[in-house]
């Protein structure tokens, strides 16, 4: 039989009374969140560390190719291959030019056999990545202003939700080239 007065006998008694037990409950309840807090602490030093948390997106625009019209047309289309070599993604919101009116983004889309075109407000440029425009994918549709030749350069400024404006030219070149 244990002496009711040994150190161990209170130190068991502690533990099993109620404020005992409230005490290690409440340690609980308190090393729980503090643990995560310490984890999510040490992982967002790696991330900041490894230069990965933060940086801007970082949009650089290719030099782009602008279809001919033809048989006295007034649309064609352009197409910018757009890269982000940023550590946050981005959004092109508008493309501008002072050689063009009506100019839109539109995105191809086939759907049970039949192909169309959809105007999108916008287009995004994951971090890390790049958006090749091409006529089966996403383009710059727009009305011409004046008659254009093959290797003319057309001045652009395509917009961007974080990154603000970049200026890019694209060459006229005849459709399928």
């Amino acid at each position: 039989m244990t002496d009711p007065l040994s150190p161990t006998a209170s130190a068991a008694s502690a533990a099993e009374s109620p404020g005992g037990r409230r005490l290690r409950e409440g340690l609980i309840a308190v090393l729980a969140p503090v643990t995560a807090c310490l984890t999510a602490l040490v992982g967002l030093t790696a991330w900041t560390t490894a230069g990965a948390a933060g940086t801007p997106a970082r949009i650089e625009v290719g030099i782009g190719r602008v279809f001919l019209p033809y048989a006295d047309k007034e649309r064609t289309a352009a197409f910018f291959r757009i890269t982000n070599t940023g550590g946050s993604g981005d959004q092109l919101v508008s493309v501008t030019s002072p050689v063009v009116e009506a100019v839109m983004l539109s995105r191809h889309v086939s759907a049970a056999g039949a192909d169309s075109m959809r105007m999108v407000p916008s287009a995004e440029i994951p971090a890390g990545s790049t958006l090749q425009m091409t006529p089966s994918t996403l383009d710059v549709m727009m009305t011409v202003k004046g008659r254009w030749q093959v290797g003319d350069a057309v001045p652009f400024v395509l917009h961007f939700r974080n990154s603000g404006p970049v200026q890019a030219v694209a060459f006229v070149v005849r459709p399928g080239s």
